[in-house]
């Protein structure tokens, strides 16, 4: 029987339902001795803090809005301060079935997988879910799939569990949602994913805290994941971009070399010749880039594993 788990929720000004959600946590779950809640208060200005305190949670607060980002890093370093085995994340305003902790649990207590994440679209687009949100929840967890190799069903799903080896290894940069670069960073190092379907529920009036702009939820969301494909994939990256410009040079340099064999004079497709041979010069710089690009990565890959150990002997040895 494992020791600890700390039940997670980010919280914003959700004083109507977060004693409600604490207060229907189950008070036992097979597998751990002790569960604690915790609620990290990112910035809120009603009731929230007090509320959660009511119903038996502990609280951290951020003095202003930071994200779910950085909400759920205080989340790990507490967990990993606290010694706890596993820690499960789950949103404060009700939408998601916190009976279905176990079945999230269950494959970390059984040694299948290291975390899981759940599935809300098992049956299809959630009702009250709008339609443009659930259009683009597809194509992120398409581009997730291509960027880690695994098909991804809800990248976006807040309901998840990790296991005490995945917060150790976790190390995120990205303060504005966690969801997308937590998956790419844990599949990178070789952990097991197991995706599990989740009920859930959309309120008529409910507004995301971090999808409520489309068009910056989408900026940012793709910000964070381009940032770890070449974090991840340097190689792969810059010789994409690499080749791109390489077929481009081949169609400007192509044309004027075509136009000289037939005219024998690059006139009056002389820029086409300069810009083609410019752009030949860039793909080659870019290409010898994506080599040291690869080799940075390699560094990167025994930096974190050396993180790795230096967290683990802090926090399990913290008078070392």
């Amino acid at each position: 029987m494992l020791r600890k788990l700390i039940i997670y929720m980010p919280a914003l000004n959700e004083e109507k339902t977060i004693s409600q959600v604490i207060n229907s946590i189950p008070k036992t779950i097979i597998g751990f001795r002790a569960i604690e809640i915790l609620v990290v208060n990112d910035g809120s200005t009603d009731q929230t803090v007090s509320e959660a305190k009511k119903a038996g949670a502990t609280v951290l607060s951020h003095n202003k809005n930071k994200g779910v980002g950085d909400a759920f890093q205080s989340a790990i370093n507490y967990a990993l301060q606290t010694k706890a085995e596993a820690l499960v994340s789950i949103d404060a305003d009700g939408q998601f079935d916190v009976n279905q902790i176990p079945e999230m649990l269950a494959p970390i207590l059984n040694n299948q997988a290291d975390f899981c994440i759940g599935i809300r679209f098992t049956n299809g687009k959630p009702d009250n879910m709008p339609k443009i949100k659930f259009w683009g929840n597809k194509k992120v967890n398409q581009i997730v799939s291509f960027v880690s190799n695994t098909k991804i069903h809800d990248a976006s799903c807040g309901f998840r569990a990790y296991s005490n080896d995945t917060l150790l290894s976790l190390n995120l940069h990205g303060s504005f949602t966690y969801t997308h670069e937590t998956i790419l960073d844990l599949l990178d190092k070789g952990f097991n994913v197991e995706q599990i379907p989740v009920r859930v529920q959309y309120f008529e009036d409910r507004v995301s805290r971090i999808a409520n702009n489309l068009f910056q939820y989408a900026f940012k969301t793709s910000s964070i994941i381009f940032k770890s494909l070449k974090d991840y994939k340097p190689l792969q990256f810059f010789l994409g971009i690499a080749f791109f410009t390489f077929l481009v040079a081949l169609f400007f340099g192509g044309w004027a070399l075509t136009h000289w064999i037939v005219y024998d004079t690059i006139t009056p497709y002389k820029s086409f010749g300069i810009i083609g041979l410019s752009l030949l010069g860039m793909s080659v710089v870019v290409t010898i880039f994506s080599f040291m690009a690869d080799m940075l990565g390699r560094i990167r890959k025994n930096q974190e594993k050396i993180l790795y150990f230096l967290k683990k002997t802090h926090f399990e040895n913290p008078e070392r």
